[in-house]
């Protein structure tokens, strides 16, 4: 299937079994066309954005005993997944000129993110809670609409956003399974395991992409809009092995490391 093709598929498409349906592999990207940017995805009407602080907040680790407060949890869940799947959907079809190997490695990914979405959907269903059953919020993908390269790309979403994963998803694999749901915990360990390796796609490709003589952490730090900053990028409990595996180098987490969870 065309890297453009399934973009447009992924980002455009209102039904969600489109959006989330498996494409043909392996990819081509002979027909990358022109660059195109889209301000909103489409979507069912049940998953558009919801206005400003209007969507629920994850819950809170002693209510995760209650079924229906860990549906919530995975519907929260998915929302972000699906719109990490629509921001790279987007960096494809705004990004053309990019090397075609981050193209592919960014179609790839998003495999990744189909698959996640899926699986949080099916964990809220089981529990109790439909899709869509709760106002979602935009806060990834309206950061994304910041990007101006691919370069700012590495810096947010695979950097920032999928770095504070690493954190975050072990962190709720421990309350899970502290609630007793252990499926729910080992969905949230699949997922870790997968974000090592997103993260270690955007740290390839910031270095591949900054300017001769600009540090890692120069960077990093310069590639992101304001709210977004450094401390975005870890989480209450730092997971520094799970960075090392992801290629980070000392210096720069020992950096990010001594920051403050924001």
């Amino acid at each position: 299937m065309q890297v453009r093709l399934f973009a447009e598929r992924c980002l455009l498409a209102e039904d969600l079994a489109v959006k989330l349906q498996s494409p043909e592999v392996p990819f081509t990207d002979d027909d990358p066309g022109p660059a195109v940017r889209i301000e909103r995805p489409g979507r069912p009407p049940q998953l558009q954005f919801a206005p400003r602080r209007t969507a629920p907040g994850l819950p809170s680790p002693e209510s995760l005993r209650d079924p229906a407060r860990r549906g919530l949890a995975h519907h929260i869940l998915a929302n972000h997944e699906l719109q990490a799947l629509e921001v790279m959907a987007r960096v494809l079809l705004l990004f053309p000129e990019a090397p075609r190997e981050f193209r592919q490695g960014v179609a790839d990914i998003m495999l990744d993110e189909q698959r996640h979405t899926r699986m949080h959907i099916e964990r809220a269903a089981r529990l109790g809670v439909e899709f869509g059953a709760f106002p979602v919020n935009s806060y990834i993908w309206q950061k994304s609409l910041e990007l101006t390269s691919p370069l700012e790309y590495c810096a947010c979403l695979p950097l920032l956003f999928e770095g504070r994963n690493l954190d975050h998803s072990l962190e709720l694999a421990d309350e899970f399974a502290a609630a007793g749901d252990e499926r729910s915990a080992a969905l949230l360990r699949t997922i870790h395991r997968d974000e090592i390796g997103h993260v270690a796609f955007g740290w390839t490709w910031l270095r591949k992409l900054k300017p001769p003589g600009v540090t890692d952490w120069e960077a990093f730090e310069g590639n992101l809009h304001w709210p977004l900053r450094p401390g975005k990028a870890r989480g209450r409990v730092f997971q520094r092995a799970s960075r090392e595996q992801a290629g980070l180098t000392p210096e720069f987490l020992e950096r990010l490391e001594a920051l403050d969870d924001e």
